[in-house]
């Protein structure tokens, strides 16, 4: 299912309004980005509210992001806590960021689909105990709102996508 894109409401930043212009990015943009991104930011939020950003090593896979953790790291416990969390590519020049809920995913065969995109994706020769779910966790977050733009349109590419509900 194809997401809604919409121009997001940015007063002071110089950036067309909502209505204003026609160039929003299409949703293939975002995917090629979050796809060749090499890492990513996970931003979770501790149970006292103070926010925690980490660089995390994942794959765009299945229509969401995937990333590992150890099962006793402050992502883990924060996601346990509160599934709802931001993700953003390693490129600031053509940043994506995608919101959605973090799903742990124990699923073996699931697992070994993703463990094979990981080694492939990285270069790596990582075995199923990497993502064994006793020692560490493997997150699905599938998007709800994305947001992007390009640092060479930045006053008319800014682009929302929302998934399911409005924004």
């Amino acid at each position: 299912m194809e997401p809604k894109a919409s121009r997001p409401y940015m007063p002071g930043y110089g950036t067309l309004g909502p209505t204003e212009g026609a160039g929003l990015l299409p949703w293939s943009w975002a995917k090629e980005r979050l796809s060749r991104s090499h890492d990513y930011w996970a931003a979770t939020r501790r149970p006292d509210g103070r926010p925690h950003v980490m660089p995390v090593r994942g794959v765009w896979h299945d229509s969401a992001v995937w990333f590992s953790s150890s099962g006793r790291s402050t992502k883990t416990r924060n996601i346990a806590a509160d599934p709802r969390c931001a993700i953003s590519t390693d490129n600031a020049q053509e940043p994506v960021v995608l919101e959605g809920e973090a799903e742990l995913v124990t699923d073996p065969e699931t697992l070994a689909v993703v463990l094979d995109r990981i080694n492939e994706k990285y270069g790596t020769d990582f075995g199923p105990e990497t993502l064994d779910p006793s020692v560490n966790a493997c997150f699905r977050v599938a998007p709800s709102r994305v947001f992007g733009l390009a640092e060479e349109d930045f006053t008319g590419s800014p682009t929302r996508w929302t998934f399911g509900a409005s924004p």
